[in-house]
């Protein structure tokens, strides 16, 4: 069962995305230069903003995760700072190395060489663990009692978690949706059941280069500016598209087999869905935004439900639109989407998905009705799990 969800979004002069050189992100298709907005740029706007949205613990994408949160927490607890950083050492050394890798964490600062999403579960479990060994004895008996436990988290470490009482999303939220690669032989990876393309605009590269300059407050009797810099903004019609494999949303956030999802309580599931499509349509990214105020919602955005192999439909846009002065330009991109599902449909036949539609324009297919998007969602969701109580 997948969720799609495809969107389109005008912005206004702003500079949504930037890269290396501060020029904003482009990506050739269709034999022209769109400008573009990385994934991992959506989805860190997205999560910030879900974070205060849905009660469930968070996950930290952190280089930091022993020295300033496991290290403090030990620290307030009693553990002297000593025997603190000789606990998580081992820890880590079990945790961050079983791959391979024999320094994954700095003896002194104990910070990991690269950022690693650990939930707020797995670090609760790995507190009342090193608590468990400083309990133990010296240092031998400490390290020992470690060693048993790392040993059997080879198995399993999600049943692990579960047998602690921990049932929540163990790498937290981010992890549940956005999923987790490590090396790690103990920390479990996390497929990622949400798939977030590169939104791109569906017109060729429409930039130009803003000059601008301060003015000194206390210049009295001087000329001229105090400073004089430049940005690059651009405008445009995005369209953004993600899909979601709701059996794996649904065993991320409970810890059920992916066959057992339709027997497990959907209250969470439904509403993160929720809080992301609403966050995909009503949360901008962006850069410069005291200088830009880059805030838009979609205008455009269709769900579709079903078994059916997901796909995109940015290939509406592989030849870029021109835009006509006699037609509005978003609606111009509406029309291309609605003409590319006839498309695929005169190709491939109805493939099963229910389809709704939230829009400002004239949707020019019969087969789909115009609703809010609220409705839209509601509708959509109730497809996947069913009517809401």
């Amino acid at each position: 069962m997948f969720l799609q969800i495809h969107t389109l979004t005008s912005y206004h002069a702003s500079l949504l995305n930037r890269d290396d050189a501060g020029l904003a992100k482009r990506i050739p298709f269709g034999g022209s230069t769109r400008m573009r907005v990385s994934s991992q740029c959506l989805k860190r706007h997205w999560t910030e903003w879900l974070r205060k949205q849905v009660n469930l613990p968070i996950g930290q994408r952190t280089r930091h995760f022993f020295s300033r949160e496991l290290k403090k927490r030990l620290m307030r607890s009693g553990i002297n700072e000593d025997r603190a950083n000789k606990l998580i050492l081992h820890l880590a050394k079990g945790l961050l190395t079983a791959a391979g890798e024999k320094d994954a964490l700095d003896k002194k600062s104990l910070e990991m060489k690269q950022p690693v999403l650990f939930g707020k579960p797995e670090a609760d479990y790995f507190f009342e663990l090193l608590k468990e060994a400083d309990a133990a004895g010296d240092d031998k008996d400490a390290t020992t009692l470690i060693d048993e436990r790392i040993k059997k988290s080879k198995n399993n470490f999600r049943a692990l978690l579960l047998q602690a009482g921990i049932k929540d999303p163990m790498a937290g939220l981010e992890g549940a949706l956005f999923g987790r690669f490590v090396t790690s032989d103990v920390l479990a990876r996390v497929d990622a059941p949400v798939h977030v393309a590169h939104a791109f605009t569906t017109h060729a590269l429409d930039t130009e280069v803003d000059f601008f300059t301060v003015v000194d407050d206390l210049a009295e009797d001087e000329t001229g500016a105090a400073h004089a810099g430049d940005m690059e903004l651009g405008s445009g019609i995005f369209y953004s598209y993600v899909t979601v494999d709701i059996p794996l949303l649904v065993s991320n956030l409970t810890g059920c087999k992916l066959e057992e999802w339709r027997e497990q309580d959907h209250n969470d599931a439904r509403t993160v869905l929720d809080r992301l499509i609403h966050a995909i349509a009503e949360v901008s990214p962006g850069a410069k935004l005291g200088a830009t105020a880059p805030y838009a919602c979609a205008e455009h955005l269709i769900l579709e439900s079903g078994q059916a192999q997901p796909r995109s439909l940015a290939n509406a846009y592989l030849q870029p639109l021109r835009m006509r002065e006699d037609r509005h330009p978003l609606a111009q991109s509406v029309e291309a989407m609605a003409n590319f599902l006839n498309a695929l449909e005169k190709m491939y036949g109805n493939t099963g998905e229910n389809r709704y539609i939230s829009s400002l324009y004239n949707w020019p297919r019969d087969k789909e009705p115009v609703l809010s998007l609220q409705q839209a969602i509601d509708r959509s969701l109730d497809d996947v799990f069913g009517r809401a109580p």
